[in-house]
């Protein structure tokens, strides 16, 4: 079953970080939460340790499609 795992880490307008996980079959809609940080380095934290343990899971990192790059 193919599936997918993304994310990302933005900014929010109250100058907080927040690390979305998004995550589903490809070609559903799937299922997302989001965590909210005051420290940059808490965020990075989480982002690197859900990242090793997806990859120790078989998931692989894949190039993103920008906006710009979409016709």
């Amino acid at each position: 079953m193919a599936r997918y795992y993304a994310l990302s880490i933005e900014p929010t307008l109250f100058c907080t970080l927040c690390l979305s996980r998004k995550w589903g079959r490809i070609g559903s809609s799937g299922q997302s939460i989001e965590h909210h940080f005051d420290a940059e380095r808490e965020a990075v934290a989480l982002f690197l340790d859900l990242l090793r343990m997806k990859r120790a899971r078989g998931y692989k990192t894949v190039p993103r499609l920008h906006d710009h790059n979409l016709v």
